[in-house]
């Protein structure tokens, strides 16, 4: 089974990223053979800037390492060293009704928030489509909110294997369940573009400090509490135990227990959580030539595979 995702180098990655796609991919590296890519292209829509992207990419690159993705599990690459992904998003979009892309909802939501609506990012789920269909992926693990571009690719795998033969593994979505959706300070998901992110490696004090300004309800400290209802809780049962979670859950229903002291609690929790991997990233800094290593070599192992499918492509199509 081969299994494929990517993340945007869009800024500092944040507990979301941890727990919605970061946490869940490196544990699927026990499940098959994985491909991880950093996606730079993908990112254009939003950053302008050279050093900007060149510096996002190599700190993603560092931080999912440090993470615990294992290079000798995973094929881990920069999405823009195998330019052949870019000319199979314009093969496809010779297949793809304009219709099918007017549906996506992802573009209506970022031009609602204000983006440029450009080609590139109304096209986003093409070169998506090329990400998953030339490393012949079987397995997308992704938030809800993803899944429609997942069904857009399955559907032009389907209609390019109708139209020239069978060529392209049709993928599965694997749709991440109570993590994928990871609240910010303001209840809402915890996103750059809401600015109300907990990054996973900015100084502890600076974390702790952004712990204390989550937004709560005002239930006097006496009453009972729903940790259902409490973006405190929702992160606590992220870094905590089984345990622990009942624990603080029991704390809540009995009353006496002001959210002031659940922050305390998280902020502690945070900290031991993300100590080790602190600590293996500060590594990961002295050694960036390491760095550099992981992402050439698995960009080798990423376009060899990528070359064999636009091979077929080609040949499928006629252009070769």
């Amino acid at each position: 089974m081969r299994i494929l995702s990517g993340i945007q180098p869009s800024g500092l990655l944040h507990l979301g990223n941890y727990f919605g796609m970061m946490k869940p991919a490196i544990e699927l590296q026990e499940e098959g053979e994985a491909f991880y890519f950093i996606a730079d292209y993908h990112a254009l829509t939003t950053i302008q800037d050279a050093a900007r992207m060149r510096e996002l990419s190599r700190l993603v690159a560092i931080d999912f390492l440090a993470c615990g993705l294992d290079p000798g599990r995973a094929v881990f690459f920069r999405q823009s060293d195998v330019p052949e992904v870019t000319e199979l998003a314009w093969v496809l979009s010779t297949l793809a009704p304009m219709g099918l892309l007017e549906r996506c909802h992802s573009y209506k939501d970022k031009i609602a928030r204000g983006l440029m609506p450009t080609a590139g990012l109304f096209s986003y789920p093409l070169l998506m489509a090329a990400d998953i269909l030339i490393y012949q992926s079987h397995v997308v693990p992704v938030g809800s909110d993803q899944k429609q571009h997942v069904e857009v690719t399955r559907d032009l795998a389907q209609r390019f294997n109708r139209l020239f033969g069978e060529t392209f593994t049709v993928p599965e979505p694997r749709i991440r369940e109570e993590s994928s959706v990871v609240p910010g300070l303001d209840g809402q998901k915890m996103s750059k573009s809401y600015g109300n992110t907990i990054e996973l490696f900015e100084p502890p004090a600076e974390q702790r400090r952004k712990v204390m300004r989550i937004v709560t309800d005002s239930t006097p400290v006496e009453a009972p509490k729903d940790p259902a209802k409490c973006t405190v809780f929702a992160l606590y049962r992220l870094v905590a135990s089984a345990a622990e979670t009942a624990e603080l859950e029991r704390r809540y229903r009995q009353g006496g227990f002001g959210y002031g002291e659940a922050k305390k609690m998280l902020a502690d929790k945070v900290e031991a959580c993300f100590a080790p991997l602190r600590r293996r990233r500060e590594e990961l800094m002295r050694d960036r030539g390491r760095v550099d290593e992981v992402l050439r070599e698995g960009a080798e192992r990423a376009r060899r595979e990528a070359q064999r499918t636009m091979r077929e492509v080609r040949r499928r199509v006629g252009i070769e």
